[in-house]
C-alpha cells in the first residue's frame, strides 16, 4: 500500500513536499493535484516509473506525457519558445493549458512524439504542485489520471487511494479537483491551434 498525504491546497506543508519528492527521486509513482484534474506523474529520466505509469493507465507506446513546469525558464530548457510563443505562455500561464511545442535535446526521445519531434507542457497554477516543482528542481513527467473505462479523470483523492493506492507509491490529497482536463494548444507552426478544448478558455487563442 502506498502512502497517502493530505496536503493544504493553499500554504503546503513543507515537510511533506520534502517527503512526496523524496519518494519521486527514488523511483516512485505519485498522484498529484492540479488546476484542471488529479494527473500520476514520476521523476523525468526514470524508466521504470514510466512504465509503470503505462501499464496502470493501460497507454500504448504512442500516448504523449506531458512534462509539468514550475516556469517560463524552464520551458525554455526543454522546448524551442520564440518569441511569438513566448508571449503566449506568459499571457496564459500559469493556468489549465497545455502547450505543444518543439522539443529540445534535453527532452528523452522516448517522451517525444516520434514524427514531430514535439513535447507537451504546462504550468498549473495549483500550489502543491508549484511547491513540489521548486523542491524536486526538475518537471515531473506527468498524466492525467484517468483509468480506461472512466469517461471522466477521479476528483477524490480519497476514491483514488481506495482504487489504486496498492499500486502507487504515493497519493497526495489536495481537496476536490475538477473533472476536465486541460486546453491543449499546439504552438508548432506558430499561430495557435485549439487541439483539444478542456477547462482552459479557447477561445483567448482565437
Amino acid at each position: 500500500m502506498g502512502q497517502f498525504f493530505v496536503i493544504h491546497p493553499d500554504d503546503p506543508q513543507s515537510r511533506l513536499i520534502k517527503q512526496a519528492v523524496k519518494i519521486i527521486q527514488d523511483g516512485g509513482i505519485v498522484v498529484y493535484p492540479t488546476d484542471s484534474a488529479y494527473a500520476i506523474g514520476c521523476q523525468l529520466e526514470n524508466k521504470g516509473a514510466l512504465e509503470r505509469i503505462r501499464q496502470l493507465r493501460q497507454l500504448d507506446g504512442s500516448h504523449n506525457f506531458t512534462l509539468i513546469c514550475r516556469d517560463l525558464s524552464e520551458i525554455a530548457t526543454y522546448a524551442i519558445v520564440d518569441n511569438s510563443s513566448f508571449r503566449l505562455l506568459k499571457a496564459h500561464t500559469p493556468g489549465p493549458y497545455t502547450f505543444i511545442l518543439k522539443a529540445t535535446k534535453e527532452v528523452p526521445r522516448r517522451l517525444l512524439q516520434p514524427k514531430r519531434n514535439t513535447i507537451g507542457l504546462r504550468i498549473p497554477s495549483n500550489r502543491i504542485v508549484q511547491a513540489l516543482l521548486v523542491e524536486l528542481n526538475e518537471p515531473l513527467m506527468s498524466v492525467t489520471l484517468a483509468l480506461p473505462d472512466q469517461e471522466y479523470p477521479f476528483v477524490s483523492a480519497h476514491d483514488i487511494n481506495a482504487i489504486l493506492g496498492n499500486q502507487v507509491d504515493l497519493v497526495i490529497d489536495g481537496g476536490i479537483c475538477g473533472a476536465v482536463g486541460t486546453t491543449i494548444v499546439d504552438l508548432v507552426e506558430g499561430a495557435p491551434k485549439i487541439v483539444r478544448a478542456g477547462k482552459g478558455d479557447p477561445n483567448v487563442f482565437a
